[in-house]
């Protein structure tokens, strides 16, 4: 029986050499430091919202407890995505060594239609393999994509592969110029990995607009910034925008000096928040996709004494401004407001003991979440693939 595995496979047929590295999965191994879900250097254009008059917090609690009456929840859609990259080998073309990054990624939509049903609703967990760019000796912009979509395919008919049922699905090359000061490979072999799961993100969303399950009784709430989109032409443009009519980005890792070029005490403001009050509204672009105008907000959803920094139990919240009366006006102030309470509705339970970022869960994400983290290979399993 054959033992070659995967990279030997991959190295004999772009003419590199692999070295049998030390594999290991960068989630496991990482030094944990914190990730922002939105960028720096936001620029705020105007009030983010009808009501120009709001000028401090505001208490959603009694709209809160009035929504919750109601067995119809304004959030039937809740969207995840996560993936883990892996570095499996080295592999050298010419005089340098590359590394080669291999993901599993997971993105998920559940469903639920009323306060007693939960579902999953999509769920797709492709595997990718992340090369650089010179694994296709004869590169060229016309056979670039075909190479490595031939590749996958021969990649695919290994025995270790047609054994487990195995499959991958994309060969994600990478940008090897030789790197700059703090520079590494693995981190555009990772970036790589990450463009991938945002575009799965966007295409499911697209799916869900496209069968008509999004509307103004039914939203979802996709767990991260929506500041993901990709810039493009016009059309484009428009067409992506229109798909997030019905979507709202949840971030509980922001960063609180986003918006501070124009709101200089906007951390001590977030800070500051009562329970289940949130901040006016402000509308913002950012320098990557300049088109697109996002009305932001922060809410509190916990008691500031069960929590253990400023900003624990703070949630921002995003929209995308879709039609040419809210990039001009604003968002409704009311839709604000339901947003806001339906999102303090979705709370409880919580996670206790089960996850530290508990105070800025949101029940039904927390749950999406672990049903991804439920669908994976384990990291022994994938990494013995190679």
């Amino acid at each position: 029986m054959s033992m070659r595995g995967i990279l030997d496979f991959i190295a004999n047929e772009t003419d590199g050499k692999n070295y049998k590295s030390h594999k290991y999965c960068f989630e496991s191994v990482e030094i944990p430091r914190i990730e922002y879900d939105d960028k720096k250097h936001l620029r705020i254009k105007r009030k983010g919202e009808t009501d120009k008059s709001l000028k401090t917090t505001k208490s959603i609690w009694e709209l809160a407890k009035k929504v919750s009456l109601s067995d119809e929840p304004l959030f039937k859609y809740f969207l995840d995505g996560s993936r883990r990259t892996y570095r499996v080998d080295d592999i050298a073309y010419g005089k340098r060594l590359y590394p080669i990054i291999a993901g599993q990624i997971g993105v998920a939509v559940c469903f639920r239609e009323n306060r007693r049903s939960f579902k999953s609703e999509k769920i797709q967990m492709p595997l990718v393999i992340a090369v650089p760019e010179r694994a296709n000796s004869e590169a060229s912009i016309g056979n670039q994509e075909l190479f490595f979509t031939n590749l996958i395919q021969k990649v695919n008919t290994q025995e270790i592969l047609q054994r487990q049922n195995i499959q991958f699905t994309k060969i994600l090359p990478y940008d090897d110029a030789p790197i700059k000061g703090n520079e590494k490979y693995e981190d555009k072999g990772i970036a790589k990995i990450q463009d991938e799961m945002v575009a799965l993100e966007q295409r499911v969303v697209l799916s869900l607009v496209k069968e008509k399950k999004l509307n103004q009784n039914a939203f979802l709430i996709k767990d991260g910034s929506l500041e993901y989109m990709r810039s493009g032409d016009s059309k484009e443009l428009s067409s992506i925008k229109s798909n997030y009519d019905h979507v709202i980005g949840l971030s509980k890792a922001f960063n609180p000096e986003a918006l501070s070029h124009d709101l200089p005490d906007i951390s001590r403001v977030i800070a500051d928040l009562e329970p289940f009050h949130r901040t006016p509204a402000f509308m913002y672009t950012t320098e990557r996709i300049p088109d697109v105008k996002f009305a932001v907000w922060y809410l509190r959803i916990r008691q500031k004494k069960h929590t253990i920094s400023p900003f624990d139990g703070v949630l921002k919240i995003e929209k995308i401004l879709v039609w040419d009366q809210q990039e001009e006006e604003g968002l409704d102030s009311d839709e604000i407001d339901l947003i806001s309470a339906n999102i303090i509705n979705e709370r409880n339970p919580v996670s206790y003991g089960k996850d530290q970022r508990w105070a800025k869960h949101l029940y039904p994400i927390f749950l999406t979440e672990n049903y991804i983290k439920s669908q994976y290979l384990s990291d022994i399993h994938f990494i013995n693939l190679f």
